[in-house]
């Protein structure tokens, strides 16, 4: 947890070297710190993937048994390289992301 929090905050600071910025396979980026609801990422090659996680805002959404209530929602995009990766597979991890985000519970940690 400390080297994560590290390199975390030394790539806040743009103190990362050449070497820890190279052969990584997925990056998350977040155009929601900005106030943007989402974003289209581009792949930096040679990943394979890359997921957008837009801004966290207040809507109203349809819950059980067709009630409305307001909810915390976001919306979370991914590009990805189909050489690579099956579009299937893709949607597959983003419903998986989905459903642990929506079922989170904060007394596991």
């Amino acid at each position: 947890c400390k080297r994560v929090n590290d390199l975390a905050e030394r790539a806040r600071n743009k103190k990362l070297v050449p070497d820890e910025v190279q052969a990584g396979t997925f990056t998350i980026t977040n155009p929601g710190v900005y106030g943007g609801l989402f974003g289209l990422p581009i792949i930096n090659q040679p990943q394979v993937a890359i997921m957008g996680v837009g801004g966290i805002e207040k809507r109203p959404v349809v819950v059980e048994g067709d009630a409305i209530a307001i909810r915390s929602m976001m919306y979370v995009s991914m590009s990805y390289d189909h050489r690579v990766v099956d579009g299937a597979v893709a949607d597959q991890f983003l419903a998986r992301m989905k459903h642990f985000l929506q079922t989170f519970d904060e007394a596991l940690l």
